[in-house]
């Protein structure tokens, strides 16, 4: 016979835990079905229609979408039961689901529809639902120690990510963020030249050039898709005279007459041998330039649980960021969460002295100036 030696369990956190976790994961899966949703609102237009024509029953919708129906409807009710639209029976008809009329809420545009606003969150839907194709060959890494590549991701991934930074890069990077480190604002106004490291779609290039009419920016990128698309967006951008995208491996680069500023937006954590291009965009830097690398701004140090920024962080490594970095070996295998004693390490083995946390307001992103 044994004896069961444990005390009695009177502790009520056991339960309160586990009823806690349950409805946390249950309004898990309803901001996941709600994501494809919005997904489908996206890609399908639907949003846009509605905007542009008010007011509209699923028939209207439909035909001027091209798509079906019944699914239409569906989508509209969807929609309005979470609260994204808002719905209204026609009062000669109550009740009937086609006669319904759905409405775009004014206020939702900006989430939705407004690409160079800040609260333009679509394209985070639209990452979250993409990458998530990708599950299947992410568990075969677990297993593997291998990676899934950018270039696996596909094209969805990598447009949602460049659509994600797109408001930035054209907006607050050239009206307010660059211009508050004086030595570079000034280097740009009187003509500056700067090397983009890791550009993507470059939209980053494109923002400094525009704030900066006198400024001209060579933008470095691995991924042919993605310059290709950047060369595209500079000359409907009208800067293409002064925006120059190149595909290269930044590592390679060898500029003797020297940059004025040298950036790596949002990059470096991607990287499999991320010492090698901050030597690369040491190398580049003319003498008193700027090499000025911009990452994620995770804690200092790991604490659990964290912020909802860490948890973002976090939920975009495990999707894409380090398995991309691990696509390519030897790797750093560094991840989106790197954190600042993390790029310190990295800077110093690259030949730095130092870097500087840059004093720059942004809930996203933390700004690093590499010294010497």
């Amino acid at each position: 016979m044994t004896t069961d030696t444990r005390a009695p369990d009177t502790d009520d956190a056991g339960p309160a835990a586990t009823e806690a976790l349950a409805g946390r994961l249950f309004q898990t899966v309803l901001a996941v079905l709600d994501a494809q949703a919005v997904y489908l609102g996206d890609h399908l237009g639907y949003y846009r229609d509605l905007a542009a024509h008010g007011a509209s029953t699923s028939t209207e919708v439909a035909g001027r979408t091209g798509t079906a129906e019944r699914y239409v409807r569906e989508w509209l009710e969807q929609q309005a039961v979470t609260g994204i639209l808002t719905a209204e029976d026609d009062p000669a008809r109550p009740g009937d689901a086609r006669a319904r009329r759905f409405t775009l809420p004014r206020g939702h545009e900006a989430p939705l529809l407004d690409v160079l606003s800040a609260d333009h969150l679509v394209p985070l839907v639209r990452f979250a639902v993409a990458a998530g194709r990708q599950v299947d060959a992410l568990a075969e890494a677990h297993r593997t120690g291998g990676g899934v590549s950018w270039a696996q991701q596909g094209t969805e991934v990598r447009e949602a990510q460049a659509a994600a930074n797109r408001s930035l890069f054209l907006g607050r990077l050239g009206s307010t963020l660059l211009p508050s480190i004086p030595d570079v604002d000034a280097a740009l106004r009187r003509g500056g030249r700067v090397a983009d490291v890791g550009c993507g779609y470059g939209w980053s290039s494109i923002g400094i050039a525009q704030a900066y009419p006198a400024a001209t920016v060579d933008g470095y990128d691995v991924d042919e898709p993605s310059v290709q698309a950047a060369r595209r967006n500079a000359a409907e951008a009208g800067v293409a005279d002064r925006v120059h995208h190149h595909l290269a491996d930044a590592a390679t680069v060898d500029d003797a007459a020297g940059y004025d500023l040298v950036t790596a937006f949002e990059c470096i954590h991607d990287l499999s041998d991320p010492v090698s291009v901050l030597a690369a965009m040491r190398r580049l830097v003319r003498p008193g330039g700027t090499v000025l690398v911009v990452d994620e701004r995770v804690a200092e140090e790991f604490t659990a649980p964290g912020d909802e920024v860490e948890r973002l962080m976090y939920g975009y490594s495990l999707a894409c960021c380090l398995a991309d970095g691990l696509s390519h070996q030897p790797s750093a295998a560094t991840g989106t969460v790197m954190r600042p004693g993390t790029l310190r390490r990295y800077a110093r083995e690259a030949g730095f002295a130092d870097v500087e946390v840059l004093d720059l307001p942004d809930d996203f992103l933390r700004f690093y100036r590499l010294v010497g």
